[in-house]
C-alpha cells in the first residue's frame, strides 16, 4: 500500500499532537490538573469517555489513508497502485464494503425489499422477492433457520466480547496493582466494591458493554445486513461507521480553526480596550449580522465552481470531497468564533482590574508576559467549557447543512447525507426507514455522551459551581 495524506488527515494529526501537549501541560499545573481529576472521578464522565473512545478509535482508523496495490505488477515488475483511496477502516470492514446487493433490503432480511420478475425452475415467470446475494446466503431455509442462526451468532459474539473484556480488565487491574503497590486480589476487591478514587468499576462495566455490543454487531454483520442496504445495495451499517469520521472532523477541526481567533481577539479586546476593543467588536458584530446559512451556502457554491473548473487538480473523488469537508470546517469556524470571543472579552475586562494584574502593570511587566501568565490561564476554563459544549452542536450542524445540500460532498459518507437521502425513501411504499434510523442512532449516541461529558467538564471547571459546593 502507498500512504496518502489528505488535508484533513494532516490537521487531525496536528490536533492529536496539540491534545497530547495540552495533557502534558495540564499535568504540570495544579489549576488544570485538579479540575481534570474531578472529571476522572465522575462516574458519568468516565462512562462518557469510554463510549466516546470507541468513536474516536473508529475515526482514527478512517483517517489513515492509502492507495492499495494492484494484484498484477507493471510491465517492468514494479508495484502498481490503484487510484482508489482507502483507509484502515475500509480494510478492516472489507466484507461489508465489498458485499453489495442489488437494491434495498431490510435489516436482517434474506430477500430484497421489492418484488421482481423471477424465473421459476419450470420456466414460468412470477413476481416475488429474490434472495439476497450475501445477506443470509448461508441459510438453506431462511424462514426456518434465520431466528435460531441470529440467536446463535449473537451469543457467539457476546462470548467473544466478554473474553476480550476479561483480558482487558485483567490488564487494567494488573496495572493498578503495580501502580498502587498492592496485590492483584486487593486491587480486584477495591475495584469491585467501588473503593477506588477513579470509578474503575464504572469504566470497566461500560467497556464490557461496548465490547459485547461491538462483537455482536461484528459477528452478525458478516452474515447479515444488520441495518439493511440502501438504494444501490450498499450496507447501511458500513455507511454509519464511515460517517463517524465526518462527524468527528466537523466537531474537532472546526474548533481547531476557531480557537486562535476567538482567544486572541477576545483577550485583546478585553485587555487593551479602547480602539482595539472597538475594532474587534465591530468585526464580530458585523459577522454576526450575516446569516450564517447564507454565508456557508455562498462559500460552498464558490468552492464547487472552483472544483468544476479545475477538475485536473484532484487525483480522486476522495481528495475532492476532502477539500470540501475542510472548507466547510473553515466556514463553520469563521461563523462560530464570535460567541467565545464575547465571553473571553468580558472575562478579560474583569481580570484586567484585579489586584495582581494591576501590580504586574505597575512593575513594568510586558503585555505579552502578563497575558500569557495571568490572563490566559484564568480564562482556560471558559475555553474548555465552550469547546466541549460546542462539539455536539457542530456535529448536528453538519446534518442540517447536508440536508439542505450545502454540507459535505454527496459522495462522502456522513449522517447528514444519509438523512438527506432518507427523506425520499420515507415517501416510498413500502417505506424505507432504516437509513434514517441508523443516522439517528449513531448521531444520538455521539451527541448524548458528548453532552454528558460537557456537563461534567462544566461542573469541574466553572469556579462558581465549585465555590457553591
Amino acid at each position: 500500500m502507498k500512504p496518502v495524506l489528505l488535508l484533513t488527515d494532516a490537521l487531525i494529526y496536528l490536533l492529536l499532537v496539540l491534545a497530547v501537549g495540552f495533557a502534558v501541560y495540564a499535568a504540570r499545573h495544579a489549576h488544570l490538573r485538579e479540575p481534570w481529576g474531578r472529571v476522572g472521578r465522575s462516574r458519568v464522565g468516565v462512562a462518557a469517555l469510554v463510549v466516546l473512545g470507541f468513536y474516536f478509535v473508529i475515526g482514527l482508523l478512517d483517517t489513515a489513508h492509502f492507495h492499495p496495490s494492484e494484484d498484477a505488477p507493471g510491465e517492468s515488475g514494479e508495484t502498481v497502485y490503484s487510484p482508489e483511496v482507502l483507509s484502515l477502516l475500509d480494510l478492516w470492514l472489507s466484507p461489508l464494503r465489498e458485499r453489495q446487493e442489488k437494491t434495498y433490503s431490510a435489516p436482517f432480511a434474506t430477500h430484497l425489499y421489492a418484488k421482481e420478475s423471477v424465473e421459476l425452475p419450470d420456466g414460468r415467470v412470477t413476481r416475488d422477492y429474490p434472495r439476497l446475494r450475501w445477506g443470509g446466503s448461508h441459510l438453506d431455509d431462511p424462514q426456518e433457520d434465520k431466528a435460531a442462526d441470529i440467536l446463535w451468532v449473537a451469543l457467539r459474539g457476546v462470548v467473544a466480547g466478554l473474553v476480550c473484556w476479561a483480558l482487558a480488565a485483567a490488564l487494567v487491574l494488573r496495572f493498578l496493582a503495580w501502580r498502587s503497590g498492592k496485590g492483584f486480589r486487593w486491587t480486584y476487591e477495591a475495584v469491585r466494591a467501588g473503593r477506588t478514587s477513579i470509578p474503575w468499576r464504572t469504566a470497566l462495566l461500560t467497556l464490557g458493554l461496548m465490547l459485547a455490543l461491538s462483537f455482536v454487531a461484528g459477528e452478525l454483520a458478516v452474515k447479515y445486513h444488520i441495518l439493511g442496504t440502501d438504494k444501490v445495495g450498499e450496507d447501511v451499517f458500513y455507511q454509519g461507521l464511515k460517517s463517524i469520521r465526518t462527524g468527528l472532523v466537523i466537531g474537532t477541526l472546526t474548533t481547531l480553526i476557531m480557537l486562535p481567533a476567538a482567544i486572541l481577539l477576545g483577550i485583546m479586546a478585553g485587555y487593551f480596550r479602547g480602539l482595539a476593543d472597538d475594532i474587534i467588536q465591530y468585526v464580530y458584530t458585523t459577522l454576526n449580522s450575516i446569516p450564517s446559512v447564507l454565508l456557508i451556502a455562498a462559500a460552498i457554491l464558490m468552492l464547487q465552481i472552483y472544483m468544476t473548473n479545475h477538475e485536473a487538480d484532484f487525483a480522486s473523488l476522495v481528495e475532492r470531497s476532502d477539500l470540501r469537508l475542510l472548507f466547510l470546517c473553515i466556514i463553520l469556524g469563521v461563523t462560530s468564533w464570535t460567541g467565545l470571543c464575547r465571553l473571553l472579552r468580558g472575562e478579560s475586562l474583569k481580570l484586567r482590574e484585579v489586584d495582581y494584574v494591576q501590580a504586574a502593570v505597575s512593575l513594568g511587566v510586558s503585555h505579552s508576559t502578563l497575558i500569557g501568565r495571568h490572563i490566559l490561564p484564568n480564562v482556560l476554563h471558559i475555553v474548555l467549557i465552550s469547546v466541549v459544549l460546542d462539539f455536539s452542536g457542530l456535529v448536528l450542524a453538519e446534518a442540517v447543512l447536508s440536508y439542505i445540500n450545502i454540507g459535505v460532498d454527496p459522495t462522502m459518507n456522513s449522517w447528514g447525507n444519509m438523512i438527506n437521502s432518507a427523506r425520499l425513501e420515507l415517501a416510498r411504499e413500502p417505506m424505507v426507514w432504516w437509513s434514517l434510523a441508523t443516522a439517528f442512532l449513531f448521531m444520538f449516541t455521539l451527541v448524548l455522551f458528548a453532552n454528558l461529558l460537557a456537563d461534567v467538564v462544566r461542573d469541574a471547571f466553572d469556579p462558581r459551581l465549585r465555590g457553591s459546593r
